[in-house]
């Protein structure tokens, strides 16, 4: 496996675009991703009973397993739109395919923003017809930056991988920074590949995928109307069509792991108002679905995001969340320690609590990355998830979004 650049457009066949169309006050706001073929596709969408207007129209296409563009929108999640948003998705999906010569069953949309405000459709279709002229091979960053809202940074991420003598590519981007719990994938993210595979395995690769990287991590404990992870796979770095179960599946699923998993830190490290990264790690639970459980508990805990907020070694509230978790586990065999690069250093062992120096535990905590480790010592199951610390910006950006 190679880290390359080049994000949504590093395969082949793959052009994007991204502009201003006027929905947000000065930031580009709208983007076009587009593959010159008909691409097998999967989708995975958010569990929110509360859908918004484009979820409800990419379920369908999803379902066909066939696609060729999707199409983005920054500024207005078009959530709790009613019929009008509906029937806004869809209309934005037709113009499209009619301007890149599609169905328009072939065209996701989606879209990010704030919620129950309907879209500005003058705006969105005369955001298409600029796109579409724009499309380029090196369109990949205007793409990503055109789908961020409170997001301070672009996210990207591509690799290559090789397949009986070939060089397949897999790339992507996403948005998240703020109302990030995922529960399927996280808030918007988009992946390409050159690899001929199809939409089945796609759709169990890609389910598979999210429960080890979107589905680990947490920013606020909010799940959105609008989460969506969307593959396109178009077939044309000429490979022999991947089967799961063969080594050609494994080497794929490498790089298709880890494009999905650096997006997924990205967004993490971008948390609304955060200081800190962290990463939970739970090692020799009974299972990996416990130790799963137990780490997505500590990231998601407000309590112990406050902690690292204040770079506070308070190890009670890790113990604690992973009590809570719903997990099983033997508190009395539990070690836990906390490190970073300023050093490392344990609190608890075997159940018990240990002295250590609160001068030493504040400088390994006052780091922007911090790993904890909890070795519950009772199985082989392990687990990582990742989050980040709660601030008072968080409070400010949240407190004026609509402002």
């Amino acid at each position: 496996m190679k880290i390359i650049n080049g994000g949504v457009v590093a395969a082949k066949g793959f052009k994007a675009a991204g502009i201003h169309a006027g929905l947000k006050k000065a930031k580009k706001d709208m983007a076009l991703v587009v593959s010159s073929v008909d691409a097998e596709t999967a989708a995975v969408f958010t569990t929110n009973v509360v859908k918004a207007a484009p979820v409800i129209w990419d379920q369908g296409i999803a379902r066909s397993g066939v696609a060729r563009a999707v199409v983005v929108n920054s500024g207005n999640a078009n959530a709790c739109t009613g019929k009008k948003g509906l029937e806004d998705a869809e209309e934005t999906a037709a113009y499209v395919a009619s301007l890149i010569k599609t169905e328009k069953g072939k065209v996701y949309v989606s879209s990010t923003g704030v919620i129950g405000v309907p879209l500005d459709m003058q705006k969105i279709l005369a955001g298409a017809e600029s796109l579409v002229p724009l499309l380029s091979e090196t369109g990949g960053e205007d793409a990503a930056d055109a789908i961020c809202t409170t997001d301070t940074f672009r996210k990207e991420a591509a690799v290559t991988v090789e397949i009986g003598g070939k060089t397949v590519t897999i790339g992507g981007m996403a948005k998240g920074s703020g109302m990030i719990h995922p529960n399927m994938a996280t808030m918007l993210c988009f992946v390409t590949t050159d690899a001929k595979i199809s939409s089945s395995a796609l759709q169990t690769l890609l389910g598979k995928t999210v429960e080890d990287t979107f589905n680990m991590i947490s920013v606020d404990g909010d799940t959105s109307t609008n989460d969506s992870c969307i593959v396109l796979a178009n077939g044309m770095a000429g490979n022999d069509e991947i089967i799961p179960g063969t080594e050609a599946y494994e080497v794929f699923e490498e790089g298709f792991r880890y494009v999905l998993g650096e997006l997924a830190k990205l967004i993490t490290r971008d948390g609304e108002g955060a200081g800190r990264f962290i990463e939970m790690n739970v090692v020799n639970a009974l299972s990996d679905q416990e130790a799963k459980l137990m780490a997505r508990a500590v990231i998601s805990s407000s309590l112990v995001k406050a902690a690292f907020f204040g770079s506070d070694a308070n190890w009670g509230r890790i113990l604690c969340a992973m009590g809570y978790s719903g997990a099983a586990f033997d508190p009395s065999l539990v070690d836990l320690s906390f490190s970073s690069p300023k050093g490392t250093i344990e609190t608890v062992h075997g159940g018990e609590p240990l002295p250590f120096s609160e001068e030493k535990a504040k400088e390994i905590l006052l780091e922007k990355e911090i790993t904890v480790i909890a070795d519950c010592h009772q199985g082989s199951g392990k687990a990582t998830a990742w989050g980040c610390d709660l601030t008072y910006d968080y409070v400010r950006i949240n407190g004026d979004y609509r402002s």
